[in-house]
This record gives structure tokens, sequence and C-alpha cells, in this order.
């Protein structure tokens, strides 16, 4: 079989509900990486985020803040930042309306409020702690990604933004805000660009609505036994749920190791 290049999704897809990497998964990735498949991780989070998934998988590629900043073995080969000028008008809407906001950098995140029960509770699946309140922060520092916590009902404050943004929910009290086309697959695209690998040899793993753009553009896209219907509709295999081996399961049946 030709050698392929994995993505794989954090939460629900590689962590379980309990924020637990199975050792199922840590073996499928051991395997992979033995038959020479090349694996990233592709993740809506911070690269200072995933930092702890990468060692414990002794990874070191990965697609971070939904495709707006991409990792290869090391090296940063492709960032795009959110423009300045967007972001403070975006920061006086959220401030109107009392949203808080988390401004994700490089290697940090501040709050534009100190010590809100959104951001708490939000940031607090990600297994992250409240940022610092630090306002000049996004002004200063290039920015990838913004953390607008609001209900979804109150997302229409927004719509005025959408030529320069897209609005993708992963909590029922958040939402991210990407520059505009960003999506885990318009990373995908830039590793493939500099890697010899066709989009045919591309797989994803995804359990989310963040993965949906990923799923359809690989050229095998996976969806977990415990995505979301929609995801599983556009997936080319459905496996088993995170939590009853499901990353193993697949990589198995798809023939890309052997059991």
């Amino acid at each position: 079989m030709n050698k392929k290049v994995i993505f794989f999704d954090i939460d629900g897809t590689l962590y379980d509900h309990d924020k637990k990497i199975p050792e199922s998964t840590k073996r499928a990735v051991r395997l992979l990486k033995e038959k020479g498949h090349h694996l990233f991780i592709a993740s809506g989070r911070s690269p200072f985020l995933i930092q702890p998934i990468l060692e414990e998988l002794a990874l070191d590629s990965f697609i971070a803040y939904n495709g707006q900043y991409v990792m290869y073995e090391g090296q940063v080969i492709y960032r795009n930042p959110l423009k300045q000028k967007l972001m403070e008008q975006i920061y006086e809407t959220a401030d109107h309306h009392d949203h808080p906001l988390v401004f994700m950098g490089e290697e940090t995140m501040k709050a534009s409020v100190p010590n809100h029960p959104f951001i708490h509770e939000g940031i607090g699946t990600l297994k992250a702690e409240h940022p610092e309140h630090d306002l000049s922060f996004f002004k200063e520092n290039e920015i990838y990604q913004m953390l607008l916590f609001c209900k979804a009902e109150e997302e229409n404050q927004y719509e005025v933004f959408r030529e320069g943004i897209d609005l993708v929910r992963w909590h029922e009290l958040s939402t991210d805000v990407l520059p505009k086309g960003g999506s885990k697959a318009e990373g995908i695209k830039r590793v493939i660009e500099r890697l010899p690998y066709d989009q045919k040899d591309t797989v994803a793993f995804g359990d989310g609505l963040n993965d949906r753009e990923m799923i359809s553009f690989v050229g095998t896209g996976v969806a977990m036994g415990n995505a979301v219907s929609e995801l599983k509709t556009l997936a080319d295999f459905v496996t088993k749920p995170v939590d009853e081996d499901g990353i193993f399961h697949a990589v198995t049946e798809l023939g890309f190791i052997e059991e």
C-alpha cells in the first residue's frame, strides 16, 4: 500500500470523553509510524495546547488553529493571522454586547476580560485555565484565532464581519473566529504542497463540525462512531467510537496497518 499522510483531530477523536488517549490509539499511532505513514494532528487548538499530545504520541507535525498555523517536523511552514483592524472592530462589537474574547497567539492566549464564567466553562473543556486579562495582547502580537464567547443565537451580531471571518462553533458557549476561508482542509493543502503526496493519499479522522472541510477534502475521510451525524454523511468510512478502539479499528480495516 502507498504511504499515507494521516491527520487526526483531538477532542472526540484522539481524546476520549475523559480527555485521555486510549491505549489502542497509542498502539495504532506507533504501528502507523513503523509502516512509514506521515502523521499530523489537525486541531482547532493552539500550538501550546497541542504540545502535550505531541509529546505523548511522539509526533512533531501538526495543523493548529483550524488551518491557520502549520508545523512540519518542528518547522513552521504556514501561518495566517487575523488582520489587526478587523480584530479591533470585532472587539468593539463584543465589548458592546458584553461578549468576552480570548486572543490566541503562537505561544500563549489572553482574555479581554478577567474571570468570566463562560470562559471558565469553555476553556476548561480543553484542560486549560482561564487566560490572564491583557487587552493589549491582540494589538501587539499576531493572533491566529479568537474565541468569541456567546450563545449561538447571539452570533448574528457578527454577521457584518462575515466578509473577513468565518465563525465555527465548538462549544455551546463559544465559537472560533478565523480568517475567511480558514479550515483544516486549507492546512492540509499546505502540507501536500510541501510533501510528495497526492490528495488521494491523504486520510483524516474527525468527529465534529470543524472537521467537515477536512473530511470532505481528503482522499479517505473517517468519521468516528461518536461523530455528529452531518460528518458521518460526508465520510468515506465510519468507524467505532473513540472509547471503543475506533482509530485502531479503522486503520486495520482500511489496511494501513496489520493487526
